[in-house]
């Protein structure tokens, strides 16, 4: 069989590989957004293929997670032909399903607002729409009426020769590391996709699951060249920002912060702060649509959380309510924020300031001494947060130039990526003598140089870095 690399590639996002088996069977593992993709508008138009192999010759989607760099394309891929299912765990397909919807809602907004502008952007959009880089709510429909659902750790039946497992990779609700079985010319063979590999006593979230020795491994390596910093517990590091920055001095705290998965674990924090430390309960606006829909489907999906999460619902019916928390929906109650002149928490997407409601947030406060910026995860390089993580004394916001006179700090306790040491424990279920190759995927290549060299050195010997579109035989 064999094994082509077409997303997550010496990069972080854009996780997609092609597996073809020997009758000509082919599995597709993710069908991500890749983040760091060039749109060329001089391309003539006209249509172009979206992927580089044939859609409709596809046969089966595996889906590790529903993080849009693992889950973003799939609605392109039935819009260019595919017409087979998407097997994943049930919380999965229900983040998808918002996921996927979101980035339809904001696609349709593109397309309106260049229809109000100029013919030559016009042009571009229709352009874009046309090569399949835009997908809209009909083609998510198309997607999510595909999905099927299995259960963690039960063996699945693809085809005479092919099963599937999903493993409980933590990181996210219904976060799974896939193994398939295949019988390959006379022997079954085994192949690890680990999808984005959580950590240990993570908010809400399961630990990483062990699983079976294999002969094939791809390791996602995010943090391959680095361990988290902090060591105190997120309640400690929560509580600590909160009480320098909106109790011991009348201040705003803003938190940029992923609606999926990354604002669930903070309000969780918040909740237990609030009801177990008796720390005051300041204002907290979650300012994300996108964000009370995933709460929602945490809430119900509590067989999927770790005992600790399932232990605070027992005793407190509710795992994210409190007092003095609001849910904004509106644009308009969202820009009205800005007037509530007591101390108060603002936490809205997206996580690395890379647009989103946090970018007007940011904009109205960036000059305000007594706001503090607490940013909270990866930012990718270039992004408004990564320049706000760097130390940058100005920033320029949609065309303006602003002094940063707010405080910005840094916190690692709520990265939902295990650290080095948590990939090597994951790489270490694994017989160097029976492994027959480890390929490094969804980091940069600095990453995947240190954690090689680690792996190395804990005896690991056959390891690729594979190139885009670089094809294996296994």
């Amino acid at each position: 069989m064999k094994l082509t690399f077409w997303g997550a590639s010496k990069q972080v996002t854009g996780s997609m590989y092609l597996l073809e088996l020997e009758d000509d069977y082919r599995v597709l593992i993710d069908c991500g957004t890749d983040m760091e993709r060039d749109i060329d508008f001089e391309q003539p138009a006209g249509y172009q293929p979206f992927f580089p192999f044939e859609a409709s010759q596809i046969n089966l989607v595996l889906l590790t997670h529903a993080h849009i760099d693992h889950s973003g394309n799939i609605p392109m891929l039935y819009k260019e032909g595919y017409e087979g299912q998407v097997l994943c765990t049930t919380a999965t397909a229900e983040l998808s399903n918002l996921l996927l919807h979101d980035s339809a809602a904001l696609n349709q907004k593109k397309l309106n607002k260049a229809e109000g502008n100029s013919n030559k952007k016009k042009k571009q959009m229709d352009r874009l729409s046309k090569k399949g880089d835009i997908y809209l709510e009909r083609q998510v429909e198309e997607a999510m009426s595909n999905f099927v659902t299995i259960q963690f750790n039960h063996t699945f039946k693809i085809k005479d020769g092919v099963h599937v497992t999903f493993y409980p990779a933590g990181h996210l609700l219904g976060a799974a590391h896939i193994v398939l079985k295949v019988k390959d010319g006379g022997k079954t063979k085994s192949i690890c996709f680990s999808g984005d590999i959580g950590r240990k006593n993570y908010p809400l979230h399961i630990d990483p699951q062990p699983v079976p020795e294999v002969d094939y491994l791809l390791c996602e390596t995010t943090y391959g060249s680095r361990n988290h910093e902090d060591t105190a517990s997120p309640e400690e590091a929560l509580g600590d920002v909160i009480k320098r920055t909106c109790i011991d001095i009348p201040g705003r705290l803003i938190i940029p912060a992923f609606s999926v998965g990354r604002t669930q674990a903070i309000l969780y924090t918040l909740s237990r702060l609030y009801n177990n430390t008796g720390i005051k309960p300041i204002k907290v606006f979650s300012d994300s649509p996108l964000a009370y829909a995933s709460t929602r489907v945490y809430q119900k999906n509590l067989k999927g959380l770790n005992k600790e999460a399932r232990e605070y619902q027992e005793e407190n019916d509710s795992l994210f309510d409190f007092e003095n928390l609001q849910y904004i929906q509106s644009e308009k109650s969202s820009k009205a924020i800005s007037n509530y002149s007591e101390p108060c928490i603002i936490i809205s997407s997206s996580g690395m300031i890379a647009g989103g409601r946090v970018e007007q947030h940011v904009a109205a406060n960036i000059n305000n001494a007594y706001c503090t910026i607490l940013l909270v995860g990866y930012a990718s390089e270039g992004t408004l947060g990564w320049r706000l993580m760097n130390g940058q004394k100005t920033i320029r916001i949609k065309d303006k130039e602003h002094p940063v006179l707010a405080t910005v700090e840094k916190i690692d306790v709520f990265s939902g990526h295990g650290d080095q040491n948590d990939l090597i424990n994951f790489v270490k279920m694994q017989s160097p003598q029976k492994l027959k190759k480890v390929f490094l995927i969804h980091g940069n290549e600095d990453s995947m140089e240190a954690f090689k060299e680690k792996l190395s050195e804990n005896g690991y010997e056959n390891v690729e870095i594979p190139e885009y579109g670089q094809s294996f035989e296994l």
